[in-house]
């Protein structure tokens, strides 16, 4: 592979990387008071020159980038304890999701860390995220307490997440078409799957997932970030019965792939009705 000085011209094949100079010993470094012609990117030249001893060991010049592609590879950089946070979060909000924390109860630091054997400081690192999005509340020297939604406000959430989505879905409904409906079938049907499991944390993310899908294709960022967050927010309380519960799954995956048979079909009509009746249950 050619070489290209920083002149542009093409370095000779035959002209080795690291040129050596005459008379020095393998392996010794450079003389300090010269810089090498490499590490000015300018083209180096060999003229003869006398013989001269080698010279005496020197400390280590500054690291020079090489031409030739490493071998080594880059070190891994640390995201190690970034990771554990959002594990941890994850595994939060799916024991919110399946009521495995109580609404109403306080939850401290180590005792959750030690559930998920991690230490203290990622648990509450993600419960002040939580705590953001409304799902806890920080109790003072005790720990978290799980936010009872009462039905007002769940209501509330759903009338904003209305005022924001239904206008969007029936613009896109009139200009998307109907093959750009069709790539989001397998999010619809994942929701379906976990309906069908009765496996309301994999609901919530699969129903998160079909709803900024939908979204996105607004091209608005800002908004999608903005429903997203009200969509956390909008996550009703677990049902005791695992039968109605999953009764209020299945319903609600139906709408998703009723809403997608008419996007595709372009019926706008039942678009409109599908859509503010989906906001309206106050469902996903």
């Amino acid at each position: 592979m050619e070489q290209v000085g920083a002149c542009g011209q093409a370095r000779p094949p035959s002209l080795p990387v690291s040129v050596r100079v005459p008379g020095q010993a393998r392996g010794a470094q450079p003389r300090p008071d010269r810089v090498p012609d490499q590490a000015r990117g300018e083209h180096t030249h060999v003229e003869p020159s006398r013989a001269r001893p080698p010279d005496p060991p020197v400390e280590p010049a500054p690291a020079v980038v090489s031409a030739q592609p490493s071998t080594q590879p880059s070190p891994r950089p640390a995201v190690r304890r970034h990771s554990v946070r959002g594990q941890v979060l994850d595994a939060l909000r799916a024991a919110l999701a399946d009521g495995q924390l109580v609404p109403g109860e306080v939850y401290s630091a180590p005792v959750l860390g030690a559930r998920f054997g991690v230490s203290a400081t990622p648990v509450r690192e993600a419960m002040q995220r939580l705590a953001a999005e409304g799902a806890v509340e920080v109790v003072p020297n005790r720990g978290f307490r799980v936010t009872l939604r009462d039905p007002r406000e769940l209501a509330q959430l759903a009338e904003v997440r209305a005022l924001i989505e239904v206008p969007v879905v029936l613009r896109l409904a009139r200009t998307v078409p109907p093959a750009r409906w069709r790539a989001l079938r397998p999010l619809a049907e994942a929701t379906a799957t976990a309906a069908a499991l009765g496996d309301r944390a994999g609901y919530a993310e699969s129903d998160r997932a079909f709803h900024g899908a939908v979204l996105a294709l607004c091209g608005n960022e800002q908004l999608v970030m903005v429903a997203d967050d009200l969509h956390r927010r909008a996550r009703w309380p677990a049902a005791d019965n695992p039968a109605t519960r999953r009764a209020g799954l299945l319903a609600d995956a139906a709408e998703h792939t009723a809403l997608l048979d008419a996007l595709i079909a372009q019926d706008l009509t039942a678009v409109q009705s599908l859509v503010r009746g989906h906001f309206g249950g106050a469902a996903g």
